[in-house]
């Protein structure tokens, strides 16, 4: 099924409504900040360079704006990029996007404000979209490399083509291990509260013919134990100098899982899911959610008051990780030396 989570064509952006997957599979016009903002809190788009290509083209359209009304400025795109980073802080994508976005304003703003800065602004959020589709790929040829024949492999939350511009990032992988002929079988997480595994990655593979199973989130550890799961991939948020990596709540449990039981680890995201500020995973911001996603699900009254804790991400340290399968390679252990080395070749 060729499907794009994000559309930009003819000056128009749309994305696909992901809060009312599987049930109904449609797209929605963005057409203001507020729109986008909206989409990017409420879970309409999700996945953190699915999240940051949106920002950037949201970034764009409220140039458009703001030039139509005379109020294209530093400030006032300042405001609109600091609205953004804020809507979901965890995802180093989102921030990434809009800093190259200021880069491009501050660069072209020189000249005079006409129509030359938001072509400008539009060539950069495009090329953001089309970066990141060819990343998807290069991280799939990559990783598919660690794919053995008839593998049964787990994955979490959802990391595909609904997360990002392209294939996905662990989606790829699979993908690209299917296209090469390999005998591949995924079981997918319901990754609860939200269920983007149940909801999204089970729809997205089996859509694209790749044969699924879904399980709860606490039966991992059974399927491990009675050796029928190969490797774990799963995406990533925000990775930290040291290899630390957030992604979606429920990841750090299957690590630990994993390294149990001796099984393959991988972590695949884009070299821009790096955050060089930060050391250690300790330091990457964590979001939280309301509790209405956990009582909802048992159609609780939150009335009775319930006491909830719902964070959307945690951190896997990087003892635990086997590689992280980026679009240049596959960095091993220790993350931070091979990463300098990497970089230097």
């Amino acid at each position: 099924m060729n499907i794009e989570s994000i559309v930009f064509e003819n000056n128009t952006l749309r994305i696909i409504n992901q809060k009312e997957l599987p049930q109904t599979f449609k797209y929605i016009t963005l057409s203001t900040l507020s729109n986008v903002i909206d989409a990017i809190k409420s879970l309409k788009v999700r996945g953190a360079p699915a999240i940051g290509i949106l920002a950037a083209y949201g970034m764009y359209k409220h140039a458009e704006f703001l030039y139509s009304k005379n109020q294209l400025n530093i400030n006032n795109l300042t405001q609109a990029a600091d609205a953004l980073k804020s809507s979901r802080p965890t995802a180093v994508n989102l921030g990434w996007a809009v800093d190259k976005m200021m880069k491009a304003f501050l660069k072209y703003s020189g000249s005079p404000i006409d129509d030359v800065l938001l072509s400008k602004l539009k060539e950069t959020a495009v090329n953001i979209h089309l970066n990141d589709k060819n990343t998807c790929a290069s991280i799939g040829k990559f990783g598919a490399q660690l794919i053995k024949d008839r593998s049964n492999i787990l994955t979490h939350c959802n990391a595909g083509i609904l997360a990002t511009g392209g294939r996905g990032t662990a989606l790829s992988v699979i993908y690209e291990a299917k296209k090469q002929g390999k005998n591949i079988h995924v079981y997918v997480d319901e990754t609860r509260p939200v269920g983007q595994g149940a909801r999204l990655t089970y729809w997205e593979l089996t859509k694209n013919n790749i044969p699924a199973t879904l399980i709860a989130d606490n039966m991992a550890a059974s399927l491990m134990q009675l050796n029928k799961i190969d490797s774990v991939i799963v995406g990533a948020d925000r990775i930290a100098k040291n290899g630390d990596t957030a992604n979606k709540i429920g990841t750090y449990s299957l690590a630990v899982l994993a390294y149990y039981h001796q099984i393959p680890f991988y972590v695949a995201a884009p070299l821009s899911t790096f955050d060089f500020s930060i050391e250690s995973g300790g330091e990457i911001p964590i979001e939280f959610r309301n509790k209405e996603e956990i009582l909802a699900f048992w159609n609780i009254d939150n009335k009775n008051d319930y006491n909830v804790y719902n964070p959307a991400f945690d951190v896997t340290p990087n003892h635990l990780i086997s590689g992280i399968i980026t679009e240049k390679g596959i960095i091993k252990n220790p993350v931070e030396l091979n990463l300098k080395q990497f970089y230097t070749n």
